[in-house]
C-alpha cells in the first residue's frame, strides 16, 4: 500500500466525530426511538442480555456515558449545520459482540477498525436519504 497516496473527495457534507459538544446533534438525528427500536447503536457494544435489558433509554444512557467519557463511538455527517447521517466506527475491540462472534472471527491478530452501523435520516429534505432508498 502506498502510504504517500492522498485522496481528496469533494463533498457537500462535513463529517465530525461524536463528542459531548455535539451530543445533542447525535440525539436529534437518532430521534425519540434511538434510530432503530431503541438501539442507540449499542447492539455491537453490549452483550445481548445487557443490550435487551437496556433497550431504549438505557442504551441511550450507555452511549452518552461513552461519549462523555471522551470515547468517540463514530462520526456524524452534516449537511450544512444539520446532522443527516451516522457511521459507527471504532477499533474492533470496542465491539464485544463482534469480538466474540464465531461467524465473523478474526483472521489474524493485526489491529483493525470496524464499521458496524450506518444510519441515515430518511427525511425528504435529507440529501443522504437517496442512498437509503431501495431500488
Amino acid at each position: 500500500m502506498n502510504k504517500d497516496l492522498k485522496i481528496k473527495v469533494k463533498s457537500k457534507f462535513n463529517f465530525y466525530p461524536v463528542t459531548k459538544e455535539n451530543w445533542k446533534d447525535f440525539e436529534n438525528l437518532f430521534g425519540e426511538k434511538g434510530a432503530c427500536a431503541g438501539c442507540w447503536c449499542m447492539l455491537w457494544r453490549l452483550r445481548r442480555k445487557e443490550y435487551d435489558r437496556l433497550r431504549g433509554a438505557g442504551n441511550k444512557r450507555k452511549m452518552k456515558s461513552l461519549v462523555y467519557a471522551g470515547i468517540v463511538p463514530g462520526i456524524l455527517a452534516y449537511d450544512n449545520e444539520n446532522p443527516v447521517g451516522w457511521c459507527s466506527i471504532a477499533p474492533r475491540e470496542d465491539f464485544p459482540v463482534l469480538e466474540n462472534s464465531r461467524v465473523m472471527k478474526r483472521i489474524d491478530d493485526k489491529p483493525v477498525w470496524s464499521v458496524v452501523c450506518f444510519f441515515i435520516n430518511k427525511a425528504r429534505n435529507n440529501p443522504l436519504a437517496f442512498f437509503s432508498r431501495r431500488r
